[in-house]
């Protein structure tokens, strides 16, 4: 019991170090103030940690959700950004009420890989927004710092195992800026992190029709997108800690309401909403954070963070920030639907139209698309499997 507890708060600690980077990230890429994203990963983490349906599932603000609430955020402000959050949740919640996880079962690998392809070129694209305006030595500089957050990265494992790659690549390009004088932006250049406590807010926008036609779209995609994100997760987690745990699965019911319910709490709290986080999930895995401890410290230790060091945050070279999504978008795409050699023609033309929906309308359409096409595969399988 008590090597257990050691174990999930070490993993706990671990993951919350590399969670912060990357909601800081996605909070830009959103649009909105960093301290948006951390209490996203406040709020959302600690609730999901608790009434969750899959232990070892870590929850904060995700970059799928960011790409799709970026739109909303520029017309409207932020404040619209929080009630399409609240609403979010409590379709999220009714989803998980009426036992619709089920469903997920209709996403077929194919859609979720051009989806996942799809989201990843969209964030690398979204990068280059850091650049404009940049030009002779402030551009090289931010190249320059961005190449150097790869390194490190990449070096990162080969260095140590105990500290996250992404946290170890941001402390090298910051102690790089510090230790050299290097001029270029950072997180505090473009927001101020007041390292409070979250409150509680009612949204400031007019409880009007009007208001829910506009935020109503973007509620049900965020949703949409956040169960699918969140519930595929489950499924590694549960393929993952079948050695240790074989009769442990995943409840999707419970898990849409705690999402839900924290994606609610969270919009309220002036958080930016989000879902299960494949990356952070793994490096909480990986350190032996399979219960729900290891979620609750990730989500305490991120608070603590805010309140105590939100000094270092606002230090952090956005060139960084850049850096490590850089990274992430390599990890997200799947290389390996590249080898269509393997695969149906079917499934290698879904890849690429979903992918390709993604890319050139925006992930709202992508994900309607790529569910019409679930169902459509799911169907056609079964008519074409009863006809033999």
């Amino acid at each position: 019991m008590i090597k257990s507890i050691q174990r999930n708060t070490l993993a706990g600690i671990t993951t919350s170090l590399a969670m912060v980077p990357e909601v800081v990230a996605f909070a830009i890429l959103a649009h909105v103030n960093p301290l948006v994203g951390l209490y996203a990963a406040v709020v959302l983490g600690l609730v999901t940690a608790i009434f969750g349906g899959r232990p070892g599932l870590i929850s904060g603000g995700a970059g799928s959700l960011a790409v799709v609430s970026v739109a909303l955020v520029v017309t409207h402000g932020v404040e619209y950004l929080f009630a399409c959050i609240i609403l979010m949740g409590v379709i999220q919640f009714v989803f998980g009420a009426f036992k619709l996880g089920k469903l997920i079962k209709l996403v077929s690998p194919s859609v979720m890989t051009g989806f996942v392809n799809g989201l990843a070129l969209v964030i690398f694209l979204a990068q280059f927004h850091q650049l404009e305006g940049l030009v002779g030595q402030g551009l090289i500089n931010m190249i320059g710092l961005i190449a150097v957050t790869v390194f490190g990265v990449y070096v990162a494992p080969k260095v140590t195992r105990h500290i996250p790659a992404s946290l170890f690549g941001i402390v090298l390009v910051t102690a790089v800026v510090l230790v050299f004088g290097i001029d270029t932006k950072t997180v505090g250049s473009i927001a101020h992190i007041s390292g409070s406590l979250p409150t509680w807010n009612i949204p400031n926008v007019p409880f009007t029709l009007e208001t829910l036609w506009i935020i109503l779209p973007y509620s049900l995609i965020l949703a949409a997108v956040g169960l699918i994100e969140t519930l595929l997760t489950a499924n590694l987690v549960d393929d993952y800690v079948h050695e240790h745990k074989p009769n442990h699965k995943t409840h999707p019911n419970k898990e849409s309401m705690a999402q839900g319910a924290g994606n609610v709490l969270t919009g309220f709290f002036g958080g930016m909403g989000g879902c299960a986080m494949i990356g952070q999930t793994v490096i909480n895995l990986e350190a032996g954070g399979f219960h729900r401890l290891a979620g609750v410290v990730q989500a305490l230790c991120v608070l603590a963070y805010i309140v105590f060091a939100s000094a270092v945050i606002e230090a952090i070279p956005l060139a960084a920030l850049v850096g490590v999504m850089f990274v992430v978008c390599y990890h997200t795409f799947d290389w390996t639907s590249f080898k269509i050699a393997d695969k149906p023609k079917q499934d290698v033309a879904i890849i690429i139209i979903v992918t390709a929906a993604t890319v050139v309308f925006n992930l709202a359409y992508a994900v309607i698309f790529g569910v019409l096409l679930t169902t459509l595969l799911q169907y056609s399988k079964k008519y074409f499997g009863d006809s033999k």
